[in-house]
């Protein structure tokens, strides 16, 4: 048996050259002294190894479009199995990669490592950073929550600072006149396609790099023979990554960060924040306004940056050793400290959590799901179904809207009442949507009436607080403008105010006391 595996080795070695690469790989000669702080580049090739893995696996349950983004994040968080740790894994290894690719390259500033002849290995280094913080700069859109809009629309405004291009940069990120499907495709073509591609690349030339030129080991040179990478330095390097695995699995088993409600465009109250590797530029962003705007956003980044790129040649030291780099050290740990100091202060300013906004709209359609029959001889307390509540509203909304038009297709043999008009639908399926992360706000009867008579009459042209139509002039802030009297005249007969109003006459369509409760419920936007 054993002449057969020598022998089918042979076979394959001389077809393969594998014991070749193996030595190459494996008997790489060490300088003396090279030990646990040269093992953080193995440390962050295994977070990249998890990213990728878990990335993949996500793709094949994610829909990157505004409809279904949002949705498909949650079925993988609630439907699939496993999938709470996925998402687990994939977010807290995006953590372990920054903070792996950070301490690398603080290791490789303290010993030196970008001297001669690494030059240009450490250039490879620092692009490989940038691709790293795009990765999660483009990833953090993709669930499509209100977190992930806003902060997207902040990075967007500052990428439109870049002097002289900064509109074409803004809309290359955007891909149509406002944040939606285009945007949301393009940033996820970046992360699952263009940077991939640039990673790779950019891992490999550094690896080849690293065994052209050797590991640099100490700052310090040390006496002694040199040590093949295996299995000394192979046993760091597995152990390093085995640890970091566990705490990976250990901060995984409680799942990513709870999805916050689906991007709403209307919400413009939401208090943004990034992730925490981008809370020091965020805290840096809030002591420059105005004019000096480009300051915190671009002019010191890229002050920071060009330093990192011109290293090996401002380094003027005689040698690698800490005392002949005092210059470069405490500039390092000047660096580190602002950075650190801005990432605690942006962590600890963080606002009261903003009141969940419900819409005309949402609230007309939470008071028609509350109060009709057609909903409440199902999921009312004597009903077969499940009671609707805030919370428990797991349905997409096309899978919601086809059951609120027809509930006959989902439920045979259930005999609805009326047909209920496409404004209530729209109004019901919006409130169900919102009903899965809050409850809607009290309201009375009466007032309650009057929001669905506004979202039935009056959302089909006009917009209150970004939802409706864009036909005639929007109501967010009428009251500022017009009386209640003004208003309620307005309504009953346009024509009176304007000969050339493009507006119905409500008079007989409405009741009175109907168009003066929606006057004096207009009145007070101000």
């Amino acid at each position: 048996m054993k002449a057969l595996a020598r022998a089918f080795a042979d076979w394959l070695d001389d077809r393969s050259g594998f014991r070749g690469i193996r030595r190459h790989l494996l008997d790489e000669p060490l300088p003396a002294g090279t030990g646990w702080w040269f093992t953080l580049g193995s440390l962050l090739l295994f977070g990249l190894a998890v990213q990728i893995v878990t990335g993949i696996a996500l793709a094949l349950f994610y829909a990157p479009t505004p409809d279904h983004a949002w949705d498909s994040v949650r079925y993988i968080s609630t439907g699939v199995r496993g999938g709470f740790i996925l998402r687990g894994l994939h977010h807290w290894g995006a953590s372990l990669v920054v903070v792996a690719a950070v301490a690398h390259l603080v290791r490789v500033v303290v010993f030196g490592s970008y001297r001669r002849p690494r030059e240009l290995n450490w250039l490879i280094g620092v692009a490989l950073l940038l691709v790293i913080l795009a990765f999660g700069l483009t990833g953090y859109l993709l669930p499509w929550d209100q977190r992930a809009y806003w902060a997207t629309v902040v990075t967007i405004n500052i990428a439109g600072l870049t002097p002289f291009a900064g509109d074409w940069v803004a809309a290359l990120l955007i891909g149509g006149d406002r944040i939606g499907a285009l945007t949301l495709t393009r940033w996820y073509a970046a992360h699952v396609l263009v940077l991939p591609v640039a990673l790779g690349a950019l891992v490999a030339a550094h690896l080849y790099l690293l065994r052209r030129h050797g590991v640099s080991g100490p700052a310090q040179r040390r006496e002694g023979p040199s040590l093949p990478f295996f299995p000394y330095q192979a046993a760091r390097d597995v152990t390093v990554a085995a640890a970091a695995g566990v705490l990976l699995a250990a901060l995984a088993w409680q799942g990513a960060p709870a999805l916050e409600p689906p991007a709403d465009p209307a919400s413009s109250a939401y208090v943004p924040r990034p992730e925490w590797y981008f809370l020091g530029l965020f805290q840096l962003l809030k002591y420059f306004s105005g004019p000096w705007e480009v300051v915190g956003a671009l002019v010191i980044p890229g002050l920071v940056m060009a330093w990192l790129v011109l290293l090996p040649w401002l380094d003027r030291g005689a040698t690698r050793a800490l005392r002949h780099r005092r210059g470069v050290l405490a500039a390092l740990g000047a660096g580190l400290a602002a950075v650190a100091t801005l990432t605690v202060l942006g962590a600890l300013d963080r606002p009261p959590p903003a009141e969940p906004v419900w819409t005309v709209r949402d609230r007309a359609g939470a008071y028609l799901v509350a109060a009709s029959d057609r909903c409440q001889r199902c999921h009312g307390p004597e009903g077969l179904a499940e009671s609707i509540e805030a919370g428990n509203i797991t349905r997409p909304p096309d899978w919601l809207a086809a059951h609120v038009a027809d509930p006959i297709a989902i439920a045979p043999g259930v005999r609805p009442p009326p047909f209920a008009n496409e404004a209530d639908t729209r109004a019901m399926v919006a409130a169900l949507a919102r009903l899965r992360v809050s409850a809607p706000p009290p309201v009375s009867d009466a007032e309650a009436a009057t929001l669905t008579t506004i979202n039935r009459e009056c959302l089909t042209c006009h917009t209150i607080d970004g939802v409706g139509g864009e036909e005639g002039p929007n109501l967010s802030a009428v009251g500022s403008r017009l009386t209640a009297d003004e208003i309620a005249q307005q309504i009953t007969n346009p024509f009176e105010a304007r000969a050339d109003a493009m507006m119905p006459v409500f008079e007989g369509v409405l009741a009175p006391e109907a168009i003066r409760a929606i006057a004096e419920w207009l009145a007070r936007r101000k």
